[in-house]
């Protein structure tokens, strides 16, 4: 973004749209691009080297806790960024910035303090970020990837999503 290419990818497995509002806590791995708004805790998996993008459209209320993180958008919560954080010129943080490396443009703004935390004093040990979230990341069933551990009835099962709607912070769906 800044002319070096500090993060580890440009490949951005995830988009939530401009148009997409999403309520609850976010795991992932990989690259995660924002343009939406996100009323929950942002997380990358351990020892992964993904990258969150929050386009000048994005918007997260919750911390945010990612090794690699560009901003261009507004998060009201604490950021963790272990790696590398870069605030570009319509970043808005409202909250406590805790950063190994950090790049700031002019025109970007922080409301809180920042803290340079995740100092590495033991060769290429990647630092623990905390992990704050309102419900764990469960422990999936799917995940089997040796066919010969499944039981032959187990095979034959087709698994289906049951619809899930998820309400904005404040509404209530019985009013419906």
């Amino acid at each position: 973004m800044f002319g070096k290419s500090s993060t580890p990818t440009n490949n951005f497995d995830t988009l939530i749209s401009g148009k997409a509002e999403m309520v609850g806590d976010i795991h992932f791995s990989g690259g995660l691009h924002i343009d939406g708004k996100v009323y929950g805790n942002i997380v990358a998996d351990d020892e992964s080297k993904a990258v969150l993008r929050i386009s000048e459209k994005g918007a997260v209320e919750g911390e945010v806790s990612v090794p690699h993180l560009i901003v261009n958008g507004t998060i009201v919560g604490d950021v963790h960024s272990c790696e590398h954080l870069e605030l570009a010129a319509k970043a808005v943080i409202k909250g406590n910035i805790f950063y190994n490396t950090i790049e700031m443009v002019m025109g970007s703004q922080v409301e809180g303090r920042l803290e340079h935390r995740y100092k590495s004093g033991k060769g290429n040990e990647k630092a623990k970020m905390p992990k704050q979230v309102t419900k764990e990341k469960p422990k999936s069933q799917l995940q089997i990837t040796d066919e010969s551990k499944l039981s032959e009835s187990t095979k034959d099962t087709k698994f289906t999503a049951a619809p899930v709607t998820a309400a904005k912070p404040g509404l209530d769906m019985a009013k419906k």
